[in-house]
């Protein structure tokens, strides 16, 4: 349907003067100094601002361009709702997608709530509100990356808000919410490796304090924590009825929210048989409680952070995850090889088990002696001839 106009009609144009302009229908024509007139557009279509100088009357120009142009995007807009779910009349904005997330969330399961609402409230949202989410590209993200580091916000921390935006992109196609995922950029490497590792020594007295330790449960905790290499949270939600002790696993769910059966060395297997026996409820939590709405304990951190204190070791860098890091590397310093490492610590990338191979080197050292007893040769003195 071809526009009406009113004010902007062939004879106002021709009258105007420089500097001066008529807007109707979001089609902008202005006089130049030279005397040319310039048309220009300036019209929202499905929520999305588009300005478009479109050009000069001496190139050719006229209003018709202008009208075929709104026409066009309003055209490409009406294509663009086919790929919508249903009842969808437009594109959503980050703003309302993040709403949307954050809603369903709450409702499914709520795991990881707290983190995401907080990266969401504090950092996406303000920085991608209003732009809308098919409008969003790696440039987009790339530049949100280089605003997040002008605010200080340190490298890791980067990495877990855009975890978050990427986690909200699958679940809301997941949902039906979206039909596309959200365009990503790469997750920076991080430089925080933990090289911290908990001695034997400093183990026995972890353990010796955690007896004597108002929590009757922190003892535990430590000893699976350093016998497995499972996360805080994960420890947390162990239960007695997902322990096959003649298999020696623990089904666990874990990070994503995948299950895996995490290996048991034949130690913690026994404990664990023990505690089942003197627990109230042998098949249900391994870390009760009457007072948290999972039923489980929900953290372990004040606990811990006691029985650090008293062992004589900083709370600080002596944190719960630093458990999985030890039991990892105490795996590769006995030259499992990586698939066993990757099996023992859950990780579904080779990448970050890697980090664990410096554990083997004297492994490695000490095999490629072994490999070599007796076939060792002196260097010849004279490799290449005189005149080579």
């Amino acid at each position: 349907m071809s526009l009406r106009f009113s004010r902007l009609d062939r004879l106002a144009i021709r009258k105007l003067l420089p500097g001066k302009r008529i807007t109707e229908h979001g089609i902008t024509v202005e006089r130049l100094g030279d005397g040319d007139l310039r048309y220009s557009v300036n019209v929202m279509v499905d929520g999305l601002r588009i300005h478009r100088v479109i050009g000069k009357e001496k190139e050719g120009v006229t209003r018709t361009q202008a009208e075929e142009f709104i026409e066009q995007v309003r055209t490409d807009a009406r294509s663009d709702r086919l790929s919508l779910p249903k009842r969808r009349k437009l594109q959503l904005t980050f703003a309302a997608a993040a709403d949307l997330y954050l809603k369903k969330l709450k409702e499914a399961d709520g795991r990881d709530y707290v983190n995401n609402e907080q990266h969401l409230r504090l950092h996406l949202k303000p920085y991608l509100r209003t732009i809308r989410i098919d409008q969003i590209s790696a440039f987009t993200l790339q530049k949100f990356r280089a605003y997040c580091v002008k605010q200080g916000l340190a490298e890791s921390t980067v990495n877990r808000i855009l975890a978050t935006y990427r986690r909200m992109g699958r679940k809301l196609v997941k949902w039906k919410v979206i039909s596309t995922l959200f365009p990503t950029i790469e997750i920076q490497r991080e430089h925080n490796e933990r090289d911290y590792v908990i001695s034997e020594a400093e183990e026995q007295l972890l353990l010796e304090f955690a007896l004597r330790d108002s929590n009757p449960y922190i003892w535990l905790f430590i000893k699976l924590g350093l016998a497995t290499s499972l996360r805080h949270s994960e420890i947390l939600r162990t239960r007695f009825d997902n322990f096959d002790p003649e298999r020696r696993r623990l089904r666990v769910q874990v990070k994503g929210g995948r299950w895996r059966r995490q290996p048991l060395p034949r130690s913690i297997t026994r404990t664990l048989v023990k505690e089942s026996e003197m627990a109230r409820d042998p098949r249900g939590w391994i870390f009760p409680s009457a007072r948290a709405k999972s039923g489980h304990i929900e953290s372990m951190k004040v606990a811990f952070s006691r029985c650090v204190k008293a062992a004589g070791m900083n709370p600080v860098v002596v944190v719960p995850h630093i458990m999985r890091h030890t039991a990892i590397t105490r795996l590769a310093a006995t030259g499992a090889d990586i698939k066993t490492i990757q099996e023992f610590s859950g990780h579904e990338s080779l990448t970050m088990v890697l980090r664990y191979a410096h554990a083997q080197d004297r492994a490695i050292d000490s095999a490629l002696d072994r490999f070599e007893q007796g076939t060792i040769v002196e260097h010849p003195r004279l490799r290449f001839g005189r005149d080579s």
